[in-house]
C-alpha cells in the first residue's frame, strides 16, 4: 500500500513566488496546489484538505491574518506564514492567532524546506501527548517532571521546567514570549520579558546549550522560542 505524498497549499498572489515554491516543493516529492486570493485559499483548504498551508499575509482580497483566523475556526492544519512583513508585532500576532511558523521574504529555500519538513513531521502541531520527549541527548519525562541530558539528571527550578515543558510539548513550533509569560507568570506579566530571558539563560546553561549554536532552544528575536525538532543532537 502506497502513501500519498503530503499535499501543500500555497496561498500567494505573486505568480513568480508560487512558481518558485511549486518547483522547489515538487522537487522534494510534495504535491502542490495554489491559490492567488484569500477566498480561493479558504475554499481549497476546506475542499482539498492539505497537509500544510503556506500563507502570504499581503493578499489582494483580504488580509492574510483574517484568512488565518478563519482557518483556525475549523481546522488545525499547520500554517506557515510567508510574508514581507518583518515587524515583530506582526509575527507575534500571527503566531498567537494560530500560525505554526513565520518566514520573512526574501528567504533561503533550504531554511524554508527545513521548516516545511518540521511542520509536516508534527502533523498539525497538536500538543505533545506522549509521556516523554527525546531530542538527541535531551529527554523530558512529562509524567515524572524529570529532565536528563545523556542520562544525567538535570535539576531545574519550577519556572525553568515550566518553560522547557511548554516548548517540549510543541517541538519545532515557535512559542511566543507573551504566551510563556502569561501561562507561567500570569496575565499581569506579559510584558516582563526580562524574567523569561533570565530563566531561558539558566536553562541553557544547565542543558549545556550554546545560544550561538543551539542544539535545543532557538531564540526567534523579539518573538519567542522554539525547541529544535531534530534527533541528531
Amino acid at each position: 500500500m502506497t502513501t500519498s505524498a503530503p499535499l501543500i497549499l500555497v496561498i500567494d498572489d505573486e505568480p513568480q513566488i508560487r512558481k518558485f515554491l511549486r518547483i522547489s516543493l515538487v522537487a522534494q516529492t510534495y504535491r502542490v496546489i495554489e491559490a492567488a486570493t484569500g477566498t480561493d485559499g479558504l475554499a481549497k483548504t476546506a475542499l482539498e484538505r492539505p497537509d500544510l498551508v503556506v500563507l502570504d499575509l499581503g493578499l489582494p482580497d483580504e488580509d492574510g491574518q483574517a484568512v488565518l483566523k478563519e482557518i483556525r475556526e475549523w481546522s488545525s492544519v499547520p500554517v506557515l506564514i510567508l510574508s514581507v512583513r518583518s515587524d515583530e508585532q506582526e509575527k507575534v500576532r500571527a503566531l498567537d492567532a494560530g500560525a505554526n511558523d513565520y518566514v520573512t521574504k526574501p528567504f533561503g529555500i533550504q531554511e524554508f524546506l527545513a521548516r516545511v519538513r518540521a511542520l509536516l513531521r508534527q502533523g498539525g502541531m497538536q500538543p505533545q501527548t506522549a509521556s516523554a520527549l527525546t531530542l538527541g541527548a535531551l529527554k523530558v519525562d512529562f509524567a515524572f517532571r524529570r529532565v536528563t541530558v545523556q542520562d544525567n539528571d538535570i535539576a531545574l527550578t519550577r519556572k525553568e521546567y515550566a518553560v522547557l515543558e511548554h516548548l517540549a510539548r510543541h517541538p519545532g513550533r515557535v512559542v511566543t514570549q507573551q504566551h510563556l509569560l502569561k501561562e507561567i507568570w500570569g496575565p499581569s506579566h506579559t510584558e516582563d520579558t526580562h524574567y523569561l530571558r533570565v530563566v531561558v539563560g539558566h536553562l541553557r546553561q544547565k542543558l549545556g546549550d550554546e545560544p550561538a549554536a543551539p542544539r535545543y532552544i532557538v531564540t526567534e528575536p523579539g518573538v519567542g522560542y522554539r525547541l529544535l525538532d531534530r534527533h541528531d543532537g
